[in-house]
């Protein structure tokens, strides 16, 4: 790789680097946990960036399984998420959502018992 090559990839990769250190550098770790028995989609919204990420995307997460993702973590070092999960039973199709905020290595429980809005 020729040294104009690396120099353009080391400076394109630095603005990263930065945006990273400035949204509070370590991340927050954190387990979203299926609290049912049933199958449910989830979708999982890092609240501390702006604007939101998308962390986890219409994930199918099985009964009493975990998936673990990773915050980015706010000014007082915690993560902000919102959530969103569906049934997987198209017949009587079931939804939940909530928004939390939560420490590192925490344990976020997501479930889908609420009627779904029409």
């Amino acid at each position: 790789m020729s040294s104009h090559s690396s120099a353009l990839l080391i400076s394109s990769c630095l603005p990263l680097l930065l945006a990273g250190a400035a949204l509070g550098g370590d991340g927050v770790d954190v387990k979203i946990t299926n609290d049912g028995t049933e199958d449910i989609v989830v979708t999982v919204y890092d609240m501390s960036t702006s604007p939101e990420r998308v962390v986890l995307s219409n994930t199918r997460i099985y009964g009493f399984t975990s998936v673990p993702i990773s915050l980015v973590a706010d000014a007082t070092g915690r993560g902000n998420l919102s959530w969103t999960a569906t049934s997987t039973d198209s017949v009587f199709r079931k939804c939940g959502h909530a928004d939390t905020v939560v420490g590192d290595a925490a344990s976020v429980n997501v479930h889908a018992d609420s009627s779904c809005g029409v």
